[in-house]
């Protein structure tokens, strides 16, 4: 059998990653005298790779995530409130496992989205599901469906993600319904899941923002239970960046 034909048979098989690195892999074997052990063992090692990665691309598309930025991408020398050995830690996962979860808190600028992102990259490494939602397309996609049923199924999705991340809490005026609605999901997420919110409004204006001091206070005392709160104080990346370009 030559190449060409063992690696029709592979793809059939569908076996992509072993069918594409076989010519490679075969050089390599007569070129070492590897047994067939060693063969088959790195054949099986492009393959796992190749799944691994594609895994990985699914689930970093599932999560929907605006823009992709990683911790490694981060300028903590910028702004020196944001400690990176507390932010390192987080990047293990292990809040997750422990249905913990994240608030920042800040100014627009000092980077809370793209922590909150960078967790949730980290995250999808390690294994877990994310999802991404700002908090206004959130509230409104769960206000706009037409059916019990749709509502229902749309709440499922978010409750069964390891960690959901609510972005930009406060940027916009929300629905009407925003706290109940908000409430729901953070009342069906409680010790079930994680989630990471980021605002540039303190806790004491939540209830203004979401417009139901009750609702507010039972999402704050839900949430908080179990979160970890970074208050991110100092400069904007965006205007630096932007004062930088116009040098």
């Amino acid at each position: 059998m030559t190449i060409d034909a063992l690696q029709i048979s592979l793809k059939s098989l569908r076996i992509g990653g072993m069918a594409i690195n076989l010519p490679v892999r075969y050089q390599e074997a007569r070129s070492h005298e590897l047994d067939y052990l060693d063969f088959l063992h790195n054949l099986v090692s492009d393959e796992l790779a190749r799944r691994q990665g594609n895994l990985l691309n699914r689930s970093i598309k599932l999560a929907r995530f605006p823009l992709l930025k990683t911790i490694d991408d981060f300028d903590f020398e910028f702004n020196t409130t944001i400690k990176k050995k507390d932010v390192l830690a987080l990047c293990t996962s292990t809040f997750i496992f422990k249905n913990h979860n994240i608030l920042f808190v800040g100014p627009p600028g000092v980077g809370k989205s793209h922590l909150a992102i960078g967790l949730g990259i980290s995250a999808i490494h390690n294994g877990y599901t994310v999802l991404y939602k700002s908090a206004f397309d959130l509230v409104l996609e769960m206000s706009d469906f037409e059916t019990a049923r749709q509502r229902r199924d749309y709440l499922k999705g978010l409750v069964k993600v390891n960690l959901l991340i609510i972005d930009e809490l406060g940027m916009k005026k929300m629905p009407q319904n925003a706290a109940d609605d908000l409430l729901e999901v953070i009342h069906r997420r409680h010790m079930t899941g994680s989630t990471i919110i980021a605002t540039n409004r303190i806790v004491s204006d939540w209830n203004i923002i979401l417009g139901d001091t009750a609702a507010t206070a039972a999402i704050l005392d839900r949430f908080l239970e179990n979160a970890n709160v970074f208050t991110i104080k100092g400069k904007s990346y965006r205007l630096n960046n932007k004062s930088k370009k116009e040098v």
